[in-house]
């Protein structure tokens, strides 16, 4: 399997809109077939370039448009046509009015943007000492059936809603010819799953996505290679990698609902530690998302199922 450099793997994951990234450096990887992988300060941007134009999936944040365009043009000087927010974090849309103004189809022209309908819900009502999202970042191309799909640069392009995965609204992207998958946060290699209960996250959707991607992914020889997956954060993947952390998250499931049945609370599950032989495998992310954070989501998400 591929591996990246060490610079690219410290990229910040999960960073607030707003910070300071002017520092920042965005790298590019070749994946295969029309299909690229972005790495910066926010999720990773997956970019297919083509004679068609360019289609973007996950925006990263406004602040880094400028270099991220500089790195599509160094692939193709055709304007950004498509857009793909794979869910509604400010680190994965973010840049999405940055990018559209000045880069779109032509003059009055915007790309169109993709995502299920509950981003767009989830960015035009936002709650009480939340700041309002911009129009000119809204997805202007929402869809709210089981999946959305177009033709562009030469393959396929089919967009699955993944229903209260990591979020309510999550989207992964299959490049069919190029045989690439893009599944934002759903899938993060060697960080604890977030689930993000507030924006109707669940474990188990989170477990159903991870299996409808497997179904997409083909392995090569010796189980490596053949269907490259990129995640929302993190090096590029291939199923194993996929299998690897679906069993784990399986796994720290079935722990944490037996330990519900016996009658455990919160913090006794948490004393028990569900996780404890994946400690050394994945981590939390610094002042985001800790492994009892994660453990304290798990429990919550099947607690509420039970009810």
């Amino acid at each position: 399997m591929k591996t990246l450099p060490a610079l690219l793997l410290a990229a910040s994951l999960y960073a607030q809109s707003g910070q300071n990234v002017a520092g920042t450096e965005v790298h590019v990887l070749p994946v295969q077939g029309n299909v690229f992988m972005l790495l910066g300060a926010g999720g990773n941007t997956t970019l297919q370039a083509g004679k068609d134009g360019a289609l973007v999936v996950d925006t990263q944040f406004a602040e880094l448009a400028p270099k991220i365009v500089a790195e599509i043009r160094k692939l193709t000087e055709r304007p950004i046509i498509w857009m793909v927010n794979t869910h509604v974090h400010p680190d994965h849309t973010g840049g999405n009015e940055a990018l559209s103004k000045p880069y779109g189809p032509g003059p009055g022209q915007t790309p169109r943007i993709i995502a299920h309908e509950n981003v767009l819900n989830r960015m035009t009502q936002t709650g009480p000492n939340q700041p309002e999202i911009p129009a000119g970042m809204w997805p202007n191309d929402e869809y709210g059936t089981a999946q959305k799909d177009i033709f562009f640069n030469g393959e396929a392009v089919v967009i699955y809603h993944m229903p209260r995965a990591h979020t309510d609204g999550d989207s992964i992207v299959f490049f069919r010819k190029s045989d690439v998958v893009s599944t934002g946060d759903i899938f993060t290699p060697g960080t604890w799953p977030v689930i993000d209960l507030a924006r109707g996250g669940s474990v188990q959707g989170t477990i159903d996505a991870l299996n409808a991607i497997l179904k997409l992914t083909v392995p090569a020889r010796y189980q490596d290679g053949g269907t490259l997956v990129i995640p929302g954060h993190g090096r590029l993947c291939d199923e194993s990698d996929v299998v690897e952390y679906r069993d784990m998250l399986t796994i720290v499931r079935d722990r944490v609902q037996d330990l519900i049945r016996k009658g455990m609370t919160l913090e006794q599950v948490k004393e028990a530690r569900p996780a404890r032989d994946y400690e050394t495998e994945y981590t939390g992310v610094p002042g985001r998302w800790t492994r009892d954070q994660f453990i304290e989501a798990v429990f919550k998400s099947l607690s509420e199922a039970r009810k």
